[in-house]
């Protein structure tokens, strides 16, 4: 199932178990190395410049990493061994910014509608960006008699705070790779219990992705723009790497 391991796959799966128990131990000691490393929304008063490159090496669970780590050691060997360890490190980087630039654009997005609608009624926003600033430790009142105000205000104050995390964004850049380089090849892939050719397995992926985006469902805490966004990098690395390549011969 597992083919053997190249370089850079392998010090890209040791350098996220590295992180994620460092993490777990980190936590434990009451240094909060999710608030430092995460990915925050770039408006958040908890965002820093390098979250852009750490997030990717941050998981939430054991399942997460799991699955993401065995996900790369599918594919990413194989990938590595026909672009090469410089072109492969670029495709699984680009593809985990193209991850957090297109969530966040998003983000972005629902955030604007937010502020736009406390503005209108009167709300300052500048209280919740207050509050939600990890270092203040004051009470955190919402003053307001409507009941959709106290609602938004909510929801934002849940936007600034909640980190992104995982290296999704990247895993997914490498399976689009893959399934662009390798369309006819046979995979197996989460619920699907049986083989589907990767030309018709990552378009179902997207669109799915697409969709659960878009409905936006309580309690859906994945970053499913995120998958989105690396796809599409990982398929663009791809076409412009074939397109070089073959100018080059």
């Amino acid at each position: 199932m597992f083919p053997q391991l190249t370089p850079v796959t392998k010090n890209i799966i040791i350098l996220n178990v590295v992180v994620f128990i460092a993490t777990f131990l980190l936590e434990n000691y009451n240094i909060n190395a999710t608030g430092l490393l995460a990915g925050y929304f770039p408006l958040s008063p908890n965002f820093h410049s390098w979250q852009i490159i750490t997030h990717m090496f941050m998981h939430g669970s054991i399942l997460h990493i799991a699955f993401n780590m065995m996900t790369l050691w599918s594919f990413g060997p194989v990938l590595e061994q026909v672009l090469g360890e410089k072109k492969f490190l670029i495709l699984y980087f680009a593809s985990g910014l193209g991850g957090f630039a297109l969530y966040n654009l998003w983000n972005y997005y629902e955030v604007s509608q937010i502020t736009n609608f406390l503005t209108s009624q009167g709300f300052d926003i500048h209280e919740i960006y207050k509050y939600a600033d990890f270092s203040y430790s004051g009470e955190r009142p919402i003053n307001s008699n409507n009941p959709e105000v106290i609602d938004q205000a909510k929801k934002l104050f849940g936007m600034l705070t909640t980190p992104m995390v995982g290296a999704s964004g990247a895993i997914f850049g490498v399976i689009a790779a893959f399934s662009t380089l390798f369309p006819d090849a046979k995979l197996m892939f989460l619920f699907i219990p049986f083989p589907i050719k990767a030309k018709y397995l990552t378009p179902i992926i997207i669109v799915v992705s697409l969709f659960l985006g878009f409905r936006q469902s309580d309690g859906d805490n994945i970053a499913h723009f995120a998958h989105l966004g690396g796809a599409l990098i990982g398929f663009l690395y791809i076409l412009s790497w074939k397109k070089n390549r073959d100018r080059i011969q």
